[in-house]
């Protein structure tokens, strides 16, 4: 008989085999779901995959769960205070937690699990987050039936194995897909009500919203970018905070950039989106992470990107030219490139070169 332990790892092997196959973030997630089912034990998940830079959510995919609830689930992540959030989980330094091991077996003080989790049938929750090079490609929520129990210590050491693989996986997918641009097109503009419902859209606006649509959108009316982009506005203004500015890939490839305004603080506010092509500077967060570089190379990187020498590199961030020489070999490198040139030319086109091996 198979031992879990086997299970886990041909599991944690299956999953590795993704990182070298053409797959989209979609199909990344089916066949993980297939792999992961079994050796975590989970009755339901929700995929979602994120703004690389900001970590926030912009697609969801599930077989599993009613997207009808996904409202109440932007609701409580976005607006209340809860245990083993997406935000929280990555300020933690943690790929996955489990809803009881955070609450100390008393999943009941959550917020989420009272409102959310066991009224829809589920004992237990599982969140992984899959980050690789300092960037975030999607998470995942993994639901338990009550009879199963609560995940085991082993489980999340799974999840947290399984987590870092699938971040690979999913920036390895980024890394082959051309980062084309949408550049050329003037911007679009769109006005949700209160209740995120559209109510004006200018037709650039209506071709775009069609370009990054998700399961979310036969629920919603509204992909879940938009969704995410609209209530972290009224988030942030409701603190007094600036709205992040949300960045997401259209079927096609292309990154495009949501930004958001609040009109008024009343009751039948309106939201307006401004979605813009994203430029070199808005994919370079993401870019650099593709291409794995550390902090200091990606320093680096953005000085070469301002036509500064190495003597001048070498001034700014205190370091040796001879050091800084080094670094700019190791970004070639990870790049796929030979020279300064090369290195510009293919972050200034927003291109993402095959260098995957």
């Amino acid at each position: 008989m198979t031992s879990q332990r086997d299970q886990q790892r041909r599991a944690l092997a299956e999953l590795r085999e993704l990182v070298g196959l053409p797959l989209d973030t979609g199909q990344i997630f089916r066949r993980a779901d297939e792999v992961l089912r079994g050796a975590l034990g989970y009755d339901g998940v929700c995929w979602h995959g994120t703004d690389p830079a900001t970590g926030l959510v912009t697609s969801v995919l599930t077989d599993d769960l009613q997207l009808e609830d996904f409202r109440q689930a932007v609701e409580l992540e976005i607006w209340t205070e809860d245990v083993s959030q997406f935000a929280d989980l990555r300020r933690s330094s943690r790929d996955a937690e489990s809803l009881s091991r955070a609450t100390r077996g008393r999943p009941g003080t959550s917020r989420r699990f009272r409102e959310q989790i066991a009224p829809a049938g589920f004992g237990d929750e599982l969140r992984a987050l899959f980050d690789s090079a300092g960037a975030s490609w999607g998470c995942a929520a993994f639901m338990r039936a009550p009879e199963r129990g609560a995940f085991r210590p082993g489980e999340v050491a799974l999840a947290e194995r399984a987590a870092r693989v699938l971040g690979v996986a999913l920036r390895s997918s980024q890394l082959r897909a051309a980062g084309t641009s949408e550049g050329g097109h003037p911007p679009a503009v769109l006005l949700l009500d209160s209740r995120n419902r559209v109510v004006r859209a200018d037709d650039r606006a209506e071709a775009l919203l069609r370009e990054i649509a998700d399961d979310a959108v036969g629920v919603f009316q509204v992909p879940t970018s938009l969704l995410m982009a609209v209530e972290q506005a009224r988030s942030a203004q409701a603190a007094a905070r600036v709205a992040p500015r949300l960045r997401v890939r259209t079927h096609t490839g292309a990154w495009l950039v949501l930004s958001t305004s609040i009109m008024g603080s009343g009751a039948d506010h309106l939201a307006a989106v401004v979605i813009t092509p994203a430029t070199a500077a808005d994919v370079m967060p993401v870019v650099f992470a593709t291409y794995g570089l550390t902090v200091r190379e990606r320093e680096v990187a953005l000085h070469v990107l301002r036509g500064s020498d190495t003597r001048e590199i070498a001034r700014v961030l205190s370091l040796t030219p001879l050091t800084v020489q080094d670094h700019l070999k190791s970004v070639f490198t990870k790049a796929g490139v030979r020279s300064r040139r090369d290195f510009v030319a293919h972050l200034i086109a927003s291109q993402v070169p095959e260098i995957w091996d």
